[in-house]
C-alpha cells in the first residue's frame, strides 16, 4: 500500500482521517468509502495469503513475504477498528446533541446516525426511570431551557487546543485575541481547534 510516486495512498489517507478523528473534539465527516476500499483490499489480501500459504510448493522467500504481507493486514485492520471505535466513542458521548442537530447528523453514516438515536433514546429512558421521575414535574425534562452546570445536553469542545500541521499555504485566520495569523506548509500551530476548524474540512490542515 505504499506509494512510490509521492502521492497519498489510500493507508495514509486514512491514518490521517484517523489522527484527525482522534485529536479533534468534534465529531468529523466519516470516510465511509475510504473505509469500504481499504476493507475490500484487506479482504482480498488475506484470500491471497490463504491461498499462498495452502500451496506446498512455495518456496522460503515466498513464506517470508506471505509473512510480510498478514503483518500488513494486521496492522491495516488495527487503523481501521481504532478508527472505528474513536467515533464511537464520540457518538456515544454526545448522541443527544447529534439527534438535535441535522448539521452534525449529515457527517455521519446511516448505520452511525442509527445507533446515535438508539443511544440517546435509552439514556433518556435510563435517565427518567432513575432519577427525573422522582423530581417536581417542571425539572423533568432533559433540554436546556433552564441553564444548568454541567449542561444537560453535552456538546463539543470547540475552545480546546489541538497541534495543527498545515498540508499547503492555508488563508489567514482569526485568533481568539483578534489578530490573524497565516500558516505556511508545513508549520505546525497550537490552537484553539474552532480557529482551524474550516481549514481542517477542507483538508488544508491535519491534527498531530
Amino acid at each position: 500500500m505504499e506509494s512510490e510516486t509521492g502521492e497519498e495512498t489510500k493507508l495514509q489517507e486514512l491514518i490521517r482521517h484517523w489522527m484527525n478523528e482522534r485529536h479533534a473534539p468534534d465529531i468529523l465527516p466519516a470516510q465511509s468509502t475510504l473505509l469500504g476500499r481499504l476493507l475490500d483490499h484487506i479482504r482480498k489480501q488475506n484470500e491471497t495469503v490463504q491461498l499462498l500459504r495452502a500451496d506446498p510448493d512455495s518456496s522460503e522467500e515466498e513464506h517470508f513475504r506471505i509473512m510480510l504481507a498478514q503483518t500488513e493486514i494486521e496492522r491495516v485492520k488495527f487503523i481501521v477498528r481504532s478508527y472505528v471505535r474513536t467515533r464511537l466513542y464520540k457518538i456515544e458521548k454526545y448522541a443527544r446533541f447529534i439527534v438535535a442537530n441535522p448539521e452534525i447528523q449529515e457527517r455521519l453514516s446511516a448505520t452511525e446516525l442509527e445507533h446515535a438515536r438508539r443511544f440517546a433514546h435509552l439514556m433518556e429512558s435510563h435517565f427518567h426511570r432513575t432519577v427525573l421521575q422522582s423530581l417536581p414535574a417542571r425539572q423533568r425534562g432533559l433540554a436546556d431551557e433552564v441553564p444548568f452546570t454541567p449542561p444537560m445536553i453535552l456538546e463539543p469542545d470547540k475552545m480546546r487546543a489541538v497541534f495543527a500541521m498545515a498540508r499547503t499555504q492555508c488563508p489567514p485566520v482569526r485568533l481568539p485575541d483578534g489578530s490573524t495569523s497565516e500558516m505556511e506548509k508545513g508549520q505546525i500551530s497550537l490552537t484553539p481547534y474552532y480557529v482551524i476548524e474550516q481549514l481542517l474540512a477542507r483538508d488544508e490542515v491535519e491534527l498531530v
